[in-house]
């Protein structure tokens, strides 16, 4: 959840399903006689120039529909999001970019109607036995963020409260912005559609579950609690309830903060080493991962500061509400592509593709191997092999530079460039995920502007009889 200040407030959220669904179809009703009016004045004109205004009344309609969805809070302008986020494999280009605009709006709900979700979820005696900020320390599309102090002892505390209606409207909702795109003439009607809407629908659901998002809490805490690097809240099931978390209120700076960007370089380093350790351990330990790498989600917490009683910086881990479980039947091939990918065997990176469904031993041989490379690619960093790093990659030491080596963008450019576009299947959704998170660990550690070359972590993940047996040796 965004941590920053609210610029304005409301007394109330339209979760109301015929208000919001009515407004919605309003708003389809018109982009679809736009985009059929268009059609018709364009029958007779040139292909060239109907391609040209095809896109030019495409991006306007966008603009258009994201502007309506913006003057919707709760889960319409999440939906929005994610939509932003998974839809690229079959919304057209144009859609995918205005719906990227659609950030989470500032505004937030006034106290009094705050104060009311609170007495009405946790009790009035409950309550009275804390003293909470009425102004929030953060504000996005499902709720908001109070900080409090325990009057008992003095603990400091945040309050995550939902909004009231959210989670009831989430079906009515999607079906909603469903409509409004299908009105639009912005989607493609189909079983690829429907199918990605389901499962948008299934992680709205869990996003809203308080309960379950505090019991994933945790859970990564205990995971954790021994590892000093790392700090996840404590859950105060006393002051919680279906829609509202209650946790230690844990400090720390933004990621991108002066105070951070200040720190020396092997200190950056090593906490970029802790979050890719971390994506290792979801991805090849526990199988559960966080699939939302927002900035947001991470304070650093600097050691010698007031607020960290280690010698270690720490990363503080915040909000678990878009955790995924995935299946070994899932994670199997994936572990087999990475272990392929990292010691450059072409055919068993293919192979694990086609396990996952979204490549075919019948296309094109060229396709596959330009799509097998497109995957090792990824792996550059934590690559045996370092003859073929950019040299403005490498530091003087040899260490990978990551923000410097501009990966997410060379793959993409290799992607394009390829003929992958012409074959690539909608991915499973599974995979979109873990892409995303890989992404978001990426860009992490650039924007730490870390140093460090990330193969011993990896080995230590891909091959953890090899390190149990090294380790014996030692001892």
């Amino acid at each position: 959840m965004s941590s920053d200040k609210p610029k304005s407030q409301v007394t109330r959220i339209k979760t109301g399903s015929f208000e919001r669904r009515l407004s919605l179809t309003r708003a389809g009703l018109f982009a679809g006689t736009r985009m059929a009016s268009h059609m018709a004045v364009n029958m007779f004109a040139s292909k060239e120039k109907r391609e040209l205004r095809r896109k030019e009344v495409l991006s306007s309609q966008t603009r258009f529909l994201v502007e309506e969805l913006g003057k919707h809070k709760g889960s319409v302008v999440k939906i929005g999001q994610v939509m932003a986020l998974y839809g690229e494999h079959f919304l057209p280009e144009e859609v995918t970019e205005a719906l990227h605009t659609l950030e989470d709006q500032t505004t937030s709900l006034e106290w009094p109607a705050i104060e009311r979700v609170l007495q009405a979820e946790i009790g009035a005696s409950k309550l009275a036995e804390l003293a909470v900020d009425p102004e929030p320390i953060g504000a996005a599309s499902l709720g908001q963020v109070h900080r409090a102090r325990r009057l008992s002892d003095g603990l400091e505390l945040v309050l995550k409260v939902q909004y009231p209606g959210v989670a009831e409207a989430v079906d009515s909702d999607l079906n909603a912005v469903a409509q409004l795109l299908r009105m639009a003439r912005l989607v493609s009607v189909g079983p690829e559609f429907s199918d990605w809407l389901e499962e948008v629908r299934t992680m709205m659901h869990r996003e809203v579950d308080y309960r379950l998002e505090a019991l994933t809490t945790e859970r990564f805490r205990q995971f954790l609690l021994e590892d000093p690097r790392f700090v996840v809240p404590r859950v105060l099931q006393e002051y919680s309830s279906d829609h509202v978390i209650a946790s230690t209120y844990e400090p720390g700076h933004a990621v991108t903060s002066l105070a951070v960007r200040d720190m020396p370089v092997e200190r950056r380093s090593s906490l970029g080493r802790a979050a890719l350790e971390l994506f290792f351990r979801e991805l090849f330990v526990w199988g559960e991962i966080q699939t939302d790498p927002n900035f947001g989600n991470y304070r650093i917490r600097i050691a010698g500061e007031p607020g960290c009683d280690t010698e270690h910086d720490q990363i503080v881990l915040l909000d678990f509400g878009a955790v995924q479980a995935y299946p070994s039947r899932f994670l199997d091939p994936v572990i087999h592509m990475i272990r392929a990918s990292y010691e450059q065997d072409l055919e068993q990176v293919i192979d694990g593709g086609v396990a996952l469904h979204f490549m075919n031993r019948a296309w094109p041989e060229d396709v596959l191997t330009r799509f097998g490379q497109v995957c090792m690619a990824v792996l550059e960093p934590l690559a045996r092999d370092r003859q073929h790093w950019p040299d403005y990659a490498v530091n003087s030491e040899g260490q990978y530079r990551w923000k410097q080596s501009d990966l997410p963008t060379r793959v993409a450019k290799q992607a394009a460039r390829s003929a992958i576009s012409r074959y690539f299947k909608i991915p499973p959704r599974e995979f979109v995920f873990l892409n995303r998170k890989l992404i978001g660990v990426y860009t992490f550690i650039a924007v730490l502007n870390a140093e460090f070359n990330g193969e011993d972590l990896l080995r230590r993940y891909l091959y953890p009889e090899a390190d149990t047996t090294s380790q014996a040796t030692t001892a």
